[in-house]
């Protein structure tokens, strides 16, 4: 993410004030992206190569992505050796620029054509389609009988179930703009790669009987599958470790670990070969945020008195661990504003359930009014 927390310098004729920005950190980013652009998403898949942008430092988040391109970012992700399939290619409509491409991603599985020898790779990529290929790479849908009578609703069920389609508004048949691109690759990195342990039934005639979908997520013991998910969602009391993608892809060299941003908000750190892409808040735990005074009562009444008093609570203002707000200060008839909180004043109120924590961050934001500058010719 943009260091948005940028030393501001005005030469002014009567004061100089110094405002901040509240966003994140991170050591690159795009000119023409931002949170609201599936930002880390886009930042992670630049450090390890998977998503770039162009020579003018842009990466046009809400650009569409055909199927050709969509199995270039697949062939980078897997890492296959497409060079191999040159010449191999088995659709008749693909241009020669994304023949070895697709021709990799049709040998490991991880497309398929349209029918009459067309792979249709001109058309923009769809939800279903571009989330059926993270979940080849998963090991779902290994068998065709998968699919039931609708491989669409099919496929976007479980993508569903596993959480693909976190942080994207789409549905099945929308086209996917580069952002939602990358937050869905992303998605697909953080996720379990399964295996097939059903029972395939037997053949009788074309028909198929006794078949049993089911997928078990993988596990082992090495540490290096402890560097993208823990905590619940790993086995590690048992010394095992659930196989995220992104962990078996990059050989745990991919680290995203729990920490805080530049105002203590809950937040993760992204590195990759032991340089650190950037620092991310972790939006999904925003319950809600004021820009204006906030008293005892509000707050009070978003949390609710359970949470209030079987979590741990935690203040901060522009960074800096305060006492101006305690749990006594959240109660019914309190109609006081609480802490740093008020207008002009960005409040962040964020909810961990899983470690039962309660931050608040107040922000201090500034405006300055220049009287006189100095032009440069």
């Amino acid at each position: 993410m943009r260091n948005l927390k940028r030393a501001l310098s005005l030469l002014l004729s009567s004061t100089m004030v110094l405002g901040m920005l509240v966003m994140g950190s991170s050591a690159e980013s795009y000119k023409d992206v931002d949170r609201a652009d599936n930002q880390e998403a886009i930042e992670v898949l630049q450090a390890v190569g998977i998503m770039t942008g162009d020579q003018n430092g842009n990466f046009n988040p809400d650009g569409s992505i055909t199927r050709n391109e969509m199995a270039v970012i697949m062939a980078h992700l897997l890492n296959l050796d497409y060079d191999y399939y040159r010449g191999t290619n088995p659709f008749t409509d693909v241009p020669e620029w994304a023949a070895p491409y697709v021709a990799a991603c049709a040998a490991e599985g991880v497309v398929a054509g349209i029918g009459n020898g067309q792979y249709g790779g001109d058309q923009k990529v769809t939800a279903a389609q571009a989330s059926l290929m993270i979940m080849k790479a998963l090991g779902y849908f290994q068998n065709a009988e998968d699919f039931g009578t609708d491989w669409q609703v099919a496929t976007i069920r479980q993508a569903s179930y596993i959480n693909l389609f976190d942080n994207i508004n789409a549905n099945a048949e929308s086209a996917l703009t580069r952002a939602q691109v990358a937050q869905l690759v992303l998605n697909g990195l953080l996720s379990d790669m399964v295996d097939f342990t059903g029972d395939k039934g037997i053949q009788i005639g074309d028909v198929t009987v006794g078949y049993k979908a089911e997928y078990t997520s993988r596990t082992s013991s090495d540490k290096k599958y402890n560097t993208l998910v823990s905590g619940k969602t790993d086995i590690s009391e048992q010394g095992q470790y659930n196989i995220q993608l992104g962990e078996e892809l990059y050989e745990g060299q991919l680290r995203k670990a729990p920490d805080a941003d530049e105002f203590d908000r809950p937040a993760f750190t992204w590195s990759y070969k032991a340089q650190k892409i950037g620092t991310y808040v972790d939006w999904s735990l925003m319950v809600k945020e004021y820009t204006a005074g906030v008293t005892g009562k509000e707050l009070y009444n978003l949390l609710t008195a359970n949470t209030i008093k079987e979590y741990e609570l935690a203040y901060y203002v522009d960074g800096t661990e305060s006492a101006s707000i305690v749990k006594n200060d959240l109660y019914r008839n309190n109609t006081s504003t609480v802490g740093a909180t008020g207008n002009g004043v960005l409040t962040q109120v964020f909810v961990d359930n899983d470690n039962e924590d309660i931050t608040i961050v107040s922000v201090n934001t500034y405006l300055a009014q220049a009287t006189s500058c100095l032009l440069y010719t």
